[in-house]
C-alpha cells in the first residue's frame, strides 16, 4: 500500500515535470543571461513550459483533493490528504528542483540536453519533497520507494516523449 500511496503524492509532481517539453516554449527564463561564459539555465527551461507544468500538476492535485475521499470510501482505505495548499507546493517543487538541476548542469559546463544520471530524474522529486514534506504525512518507506520508482518511471516517460518527438534525447 506504501507504494501506491507514495505514486498519489507524486502525481502531481510527476504532472509538472511532465509537460513543460510539450509547451514548446520561446521565452527563456534566464533571458539569455550567462555567468562568465556558460547560459544560467539555459533556452529549454522557458516561461512557457513553467506555466504549463505548474498549471496541470495542480490541475492534478486538485483532482486528486476531489477524488480521495471516494476512492478511500470505494477500495477501504486512506490515501494520504492533499490540500489545495500541497496541490500547489508539490508541482512548484517539482518545477524549482527541475530548475536547480539545469543551473548546476550549466555550472558543470555540460550542455543542453546532456545526460547527468541520478541528478536529472531526482531533482524535481527532492524540490517537490522539500516543498512538501512538511505538510503531508509521509513515512520512510514512501519516500524510499519514491526514491526507487521515480528514475525508472522518468527514464520511461522520458523514452515515451522521445519516440513521441516531444523530446530531443531518450533521458
Amino acid at each position: 500500500m506504501e507504494f501506491v500511496f507514495a505514486l498519489w503524492v507524486l502525481l502531481p509532481a510527476y504532472a509538472a515535470n511532465m509537460f513543460p517539453p510539450i509547451a514548446n516554449g520561446k521565452i527563456p527564463i534566464d533571458g539569455g543571461r550567462k555567468v562568465k561564459e556558460w547560459r544560467i539555465l539555459g533556452d529549454g527551461k522557458t516561461w512557457e513550459g513553467v506555466f504549463l507544468g505548474l498549471f496541470v500538476g495542480v490541475l492534478v492535485g486538485l483532482a486528486e483533493a476531489y477524488l480521495r475521499i471516494p476512492i478511500n470510501d470505494m477500495y477501504g482505505i486512506e490515501l494520504p490528504v492533499i490540500t489545495f495548499l500541497t496541490a500547489f507546493l508539490i508541482p512548484l517543487g517539482a518545477l524549482l528542483g527541475d530548475l536547480a538541476g539545469s543551473f548546476i548542469k550549466r555550472r558543470f559546463r555540460m550542455p543542453r540536453g546532456s545526460d547527468a544520471p541520478f541528478l536529472d530524474q531526482l531533482d524535481f522529486l527532492m524540490g517537490a519533497l522539500f516543498l512538501s514534506f512538511w505538510f503531508i504525512d509521509l513515512s520512510a518507506a514512501m519516500i524510499v520507494i519514491m526514491f526507487i520508482i521515480t528514475p525508472i518511471l522518468h527514464r520511461l516517460t522520458n523514452i515515451i516523449g522521445f519516440w513521441l518527438k516531444l523530446k530531443r534525447e531518450p533521458w
